[in-house]
């Protein structure tokens, strides 16, 4: 419809749109051309052509897009420095972080190599460094000392078993379950990549991976605690086992071996001392000092000339073969035992590696494919398990270094990857002598930057206190379930909170800005003004199953009307009239029949013989109260203690005429027949008449209003779903249940800013009908303001007060 409206200072003047004109005049597609079928959608899928086949090739192997147009000018020298940097970080820590996977240190250097090659294929971050990390390293520890602990592999004398352990059995064992469980991983991370489940890691929020990560370095110092005092503590595995591994080392601490605490010590003051000057300097210089590599060589140098581990009995790293091993299958029937595990390492792996590959991203001005990042990483998983390798992800570390050195392109990875290889075919076995007192200081001090995380606590009390219970429970969590069960618990209560959000968001009443076709929340804001006789009402969050009821609730609260009671009363009024009606048809057919055989009678005595009639009037007694009909059960009245006498007139006035019954005593003085009329609650009844004259009031039409125990201003009210981006069944028959209660007070409902999703969701779930039409929904809340101001008479903004008097005349 074309209007003019004015509301203030502004006028409108176009055709107010609702969702069938909407419709109409846009010619929106059904849903059938948005959804096309699944037979034609795959169709469309598996049609070959070349276009489509060079942009499937060029998006499973990136390396075809970038490295055809790579710039050695440009690029070249950046990427060598920078995968220099990158590859002597590498070195040390490849080498500490096998220690916490519990492995022999040279696979720490298969890790680091094997997984950054085939990255560089599949890759699309140009910034990450991919290979070890601390916190699969832990995660992958707990799995190998739990299906290779030490006492598994004592060595038997005879039938006499002895207190040493087979090393070389156990680590054999232990590569092996390591190597499963990184395949294993990496096939679940190419599978979820493949069907597009690149999304799995933003349910890992931001507090969860920083708490996840900071209690994961607790995990990690007490694992290294046995290196740094030379003491050999029970491993522990499950829940709980971070509290039995530190209290048994804190039993063993008086065989602590001094020699390993003043090499721990050492190392990790000047490790603490040289990254502080490294971090002075860092400005002045181009590239970083390499603090661990220096501190390796020194340390290896030391226990060489000086036979620490001879002398002293200083753990030194042992044999460290040189060359390249060959790939080998791992044990598939180790699967079954480590498929929790393996999960746990590819959702945690993926979620570090894609909130740093979107950092750089972000920063650079390049995107990250997350399917393909999912993808990737599982290959490299996937395949350096077949070289003994262990789970990888990208290093913030090192990941750093490579961007802050200039590196430009996953080239930078390859350089890296070939100063690993250098070492492991040359340099290898100089590291036999290198104690791992050493190593555990190196990952020490290299956790400093988790254990700052804790300072989250203050920033998160400050800014949000959901986000703050989410890192105190998943920190909690992680400490005493051990790393797998404490990242699930941690991502189930994460949801959690979501779903108590949506079950609890702000519920607001909106008002119009003078001037503007915009409205906003009353509560907030001081110079809105709220359209007289419509409630326009609005919900922070979706409605959805969890939160439909509250939803209902919210609504009838802000409206200032208690639907609920009021159609109770309504109902019961309706009810008790309808009883009237009943006990007024009795009424006339037993009159009928009084006057029938009183005419009868008539006929039968020539005089007029006066008689009691007590049974008779005793009928009449719950019925007749001070004049008025009324229901001895509701009203709880007293029966009538006086009797009434009837008089038979002697003959009829006229053959037609029927004998009456005359009232002669007993009841109020204006009952001056038993044709009285009854007044009581906006009924009038006549007892002489027949039952369709009994009630003049249609029961269809009856209002609270006319009832007169409530009245109200409001005659529209608007539900504003702008915020819904879907709706359930649930909230679609909240939905169709709100239409239907309002409608019973005489109150319009309609829907404004539905998403063209919801309305096709609407559609699906037969909420339309006859009452409930595509006319309820309007594009916005403006033009649901016009209709409703139009419709009840109300061309501006006059206060919209019946009077009770004005709405019972306008029912009855």
């Amino acid at each position: 419809m074309d209007s003019t409206h004015k509301f203030g200072k502004y006028r409108v003047e176009r055709e107010v749109l609702d969702e069938q004109r909407l419709e109409e005049v846009t010619q929106r597609k059904t849903y059938s051309d948005t959804h096309p079928s699944l037979i034609k959608h795959l169709k469309e899928s598996l049609r070959c052509t070349v276009p489509k086949l060079k942009q499937s090739v060029v998006s499973s192997l990136p390396v075809l897009y970038w490295l055809p147009k790579y710039s050695v000018w440009d690029y070249g020298m950046p990427d060598l420095i920078s995968g220099i940097s990158v590859g002597i970080m590498h070195l040390p820590q490849g080498l500490a972080y096998a220690l916490l996977a519990s492995l022999p240190p040279v696979f720490g250097l298969y890790t680091s190599l094997y997984p950054a090659l085939i990255y560089f294929f599949f890759g699309t971050s140009r910034h990450i460094s991919i290979g070890t990390f601390t916190v699969l390293s832990i995660m992958v520890g707990s799995v190998t000392e739990r299906l290779a602990p030490d006492m598994n592999f004592l060595i038997k004398n005879g039938t006499n078993i002895t207190g040493d352990v087979n090393i070389t059995s156990r680590d054999l064992y232990r590569v092996e379950v390591a190597a499963a469980t990184t395949v294993l991983g990496g096939l679940i991370q190419v599978a979820l990549g493949l069907v597009k489940f690149g999304f799995v890691g933003t349910y890992l929020s931001e507090p969860l991976v920083r708490a996840y990560t900071t209690a994961a370095a607790a995990h990690a110092v007490v694992a290294q605690l046995k290196h740094i005092f030379g003491v050999s503590p029970t491993r522990f595995s499950g829940p709980l086992s971070l509290v039995y591994t530190l209290k048994d080392v804190c039993s063993l601490l008086p065989h602590t071996n001094l020699s390993t605490l003043v090499v721990s010590a050492v190392s990790m003051v000047f490790l603490i001392a040289a990254k502080e000057l490294n971090s002075y300097l860092s400005p002045k210089l181009p590239v970083p000092i390499p603090v661990e590599l220096i501190t390796i060589v020194a340390g290896t140098l030391i226990s060489t000339y000086t036979h620490l581990n001879n002398n002293y009995t200083i753990s030194v790293v042992g044999e460290v073969p040189s060359g390249l091993s060959s790939p080998s299958v791992p044990d598939v029937s180790i699967f079954r035992e480590v498929i929790g595990d393996a999960f746990a390492l590819a959702v945690v792996g993926y979620a570090v590696s894609i909130s740093l590959g979107k950092t750089f991203a972000l920063k650079h001005g390049y995107k990250v494919d997350s399917n393909q990042e999912l993808v990737a990483l599982g290959l490299s998983n996937a395949v350096g398990g077949f070289f003994q390798c262990f789970s990888v992800c990208s290093s913030m570390s090192r990941s750093l270094i490579q961007e802050t050195t200039g590196g430009k392109t996953q080239m930078a990875g390859v350089a890296s990857a070939l100063i690993v290889l250098v070492t492991i075919l040359k340099l290898g076995p100089l590291f036999q002598e290198l104690p791992k007192a050493v190593l555990a200081a190196i990952v020490f001090v290299n956790l400093k930057g988790m254990f700052k995380q804790h300072s989250d606590i203050v920033t998160l009390w400050r800014s949000s206190k959901i986000d703050l219970v989410v890192w105190l429970v998943t920190w909690v969590s992680t400490l005493l379930l051990n790393l797998d069960l404490g990242l699930a618990a941690s991502i189930i209560f994460a949801l959690l909170t979501v779903t108590f959000r949506t079950q609890l968001p702000t519920y607001s009443v909106l008002g119009n800005v003078p001037g503007t076709e915009l409205y906003v929340d009353i509560e907030t804001h001081t110079e809105v003004r709220e359209i007289p006789g419509v409630t326009i009402f609005r919900s922070s969050a979706t409605v959805y199953f969890a939160n439909a009821d509250l939803y209902l609730e919210a609504l009838k609260e802000k409206s200032g009307l208690d639907i609920s009671k009021m159609i109770i009363y309504k109902r019961r009024q309706e009810a008790k009239q309808r009883r009237k009606e009943r006990r007024a048809e009795r009424r006339a057919k037993r009159q009928a029949k009084k006057e029938s055989r009183a005419q009868r009678a008539g006929k039968q005595l020539s005089g007029a013989p006066v008689f009691f009639v007590e049974e008779e009037a005793s009928r009449w007694r719950d019925t007749c109260v001070d004049g008025n009909v009324t229901d001895k059960e509701e009203q709880g009245l007293t029966k009538r203690e006086n009797g009434t006498v009837f008089v038979i007139p002697n003959t009829p006035r006229t053959p037609d005429d029927p004998c009456r019954w005359e009232y002669l005593k007993g009841g109020e003085p204006d009952c001056t027949s038993l044709g009285w009329m009854s007044e009581q609650d906006g009924d009038t009844t006549t007892l002489g008449s027949s039952s369709e004259d009994t009630l003049s009031h249609d029961l269809e039409r009856v209002s609270l209003g006319s009832l007169g125990k409530w009245t109200w201003d409001i005659h529209s009210i608007i539900i504003d779903l702008s915020t819904a981006n879907f709706i359930d069944t649930v909230a679609i028959k909240t939905m169709k249940n709100i239409f239907q209660d309002f409608s019973e007070i005489d109150v319009d409902i309609y829907i404004a800013g539905c998403q063209a999703s919801v309305v096709e969701q609407l559609e699906r779930g037969d909420f339309f009908s006859e009452s409930i039409t595509k006319r309820h929904l309007f594009a916005s809340i403006h033009d649901a303001v016009l209709y409703c101001l139009d419709h009840r008479g109300a061309t501006s903004f006059p206060r919209y007060e019946p009077s009770v008097d004005t709405y019972i005349s306008t029912q009855l």
